[in-house]
């Protein structure tokens, strides 16, 4: 294993230094990217550093010093520029919010590892794996608040380390993919990712996803909106992640026994004590006194009512499906999740004279119809033929194992 070396980044900080920066980068085929916010610290979160690596250098961009950012954003959309992210969905999802950029021709260095067959996804495992290099990370600089400024030495070196072996480390997965190959999974995968956008919470029913929310009555729900309204406009008058303001679970202490003792409860800190109490206990009496929340109706789809039986029939039909899942993941050393979407499969043994439906059905992708799409029909049609309910979870004699025509395990 060897030290990664450690190349000056230069710090961008003026928007004529940025637009000498991406005259640079824009002349290079391939460019990585990464960016530091500041979410487990602020509220609402902010991009805070942008790390940028071309084959002969590094740049680190300041957004905070830099207002003008759009002429990033055109190097971000030019798809004759391939951008290598590791693991984008976060990165994209930021920079939709923050600018309403868009990123073409994207090499996602987390998804191709998957496709290889790599366990561990983390950037300094992958790192490690297929490139031989070491990344020590502090811990200490991982949750740091990037909002803070000047930056040390310590924490630039840090940034600058996530896009240092970003290109380097494309290229041997792309190898990978193409010795595998697995190039094209991989590229309707990173087609795929660019269409990802950032969607803004939504007050009115994201409280809902909260942890002990799902058993609340109506009137234990309308208290807990209420104390998920006053800690957001708190987070915002403090700029602090609503977390650090008050926690979930006190919360939900809260609106399970609104007249609880607010110092016996764990995590409120300042606001169990006057006059900080005050906005909270208003909060709850709003929630008390106010009208009854009603749960909106559920978005999954609602299946027919079935009887004990034709459940337990179902219930053996994804046993089954799944098994077959699980044969193809091991015989191509991938996630199983890679193989085929697990709501596929369970519309499937609702319905299992839907497959030709199914395999146009969105989150299936083309790459999985065409490598593994005649597998599974002929799975379907071994299921149909055994007797209802026996369902074992394993592929049929002679299938389990197999690698579909054409295609090449690990």
């Amino acid at each position: 294993m060897t030290q990664a070396p450690t190349t000056p980044a230069e710090i961008v900080t003026t928007e004529s230094q940025l637009s000498s920066a991406l005259e640079h980068i824009a002349r290079s085929r391939t460019v990585a990217i990464d960016l530091e916010s500041n979410g487990f610290h602020r509220y609402p979160e902010r991009i805070c550093l942008l790390q940028i690596a071309v084959p002969d250098g590094i740049y680190i961009v300041d957004p905070l010093t830099v207002a003008a950012m759009a002429p990033l954003g055109a190097v971000l959309a030019d798809a004759s520029v391939e951008k290598v992210f590791h693991s984008a969905d976060y990165d994209i999802r930021s920079l939709d919010r923050e600018w309403g950029f868009r990123v073409a021709n994207l090499f996602d260095t987390g998804i191709a590892a998957a496709f290889t067959g790599s366990e561990r996804l983390g950037l300094g495992s992958i790192l490690e794996e297929h490139l031989q290099v070491s990344v020590p990370k502090e811990k200490k600089l991982q949750r740091s608040d990037w909002t803070l400024r000047p930056l040390n030495q310590e924490s630039l070196e840090y940034a600058a380390s996530d896009v240092r072996h970003l290109i380097d480390l494309r290229e041997a997965l792309g190898r990978k993919l193409a010795e595998l190959q697995r190039l094209e999974w991989a590229e309707e995968e990173f087609v795929r990712m660019t269409r990802v956008r950032y969607t803004r919470p939504d007050p009115e029913t994201d409280f809902l996803n909260m942890k002990g929310a799902l058993g609340m009555d109506g009137r234990q729900l309308a208290v807990l909106k209420s104390l998920v309204e006053f800690r957001e406009r708190e987070a915002r008058r403090m700029d602090r992640a609503y977390f650090r303001v008050i926690p979930d679970s006190a919360l939900i202490e809260l609106a399970m026994d609104p007249a609880a003792d607010l110092a016996k409860v764990l995590g409120l800190g300042r606001y169990a004590h006057h006059p900080q109490a005050n906005g909270l206990v208003k909060a709850l009496q709003a929630g008390v006194n106010g009208p009854v929340f009603r749960r909106p109706a559920p978005t999954r789809p609602r299946w027919p009512r079935v009887t004990s039986a034709e459940r337990d029939i179902i219930e053996d039909r994804l046993r089954a499906l799944k098994g077959w899942r699980t044969d193809h993941s091991k015989a191509f050393k991938m996630d199983p999740a890679l193989v085929w979407p697990a709501v596929s499969l369970e519309r499937l043994a609702h319905e299992p004279d839907t497959l030709q439906a199914e395999l146009a059905a969105p989150e299936v992708r083309r790459w999985q119809v065409k490598v593994f799409g005649a597998s599974l029909e002929k799975k379907l049609a071994v299921m149909a033929a055994e007797p209802e309910g026996r369902g074992d979870g394993h592929a049929a004699d002679g299938e389990q194992g197999d690698a579909p025509e054409g295609a090449a395990p690990a």
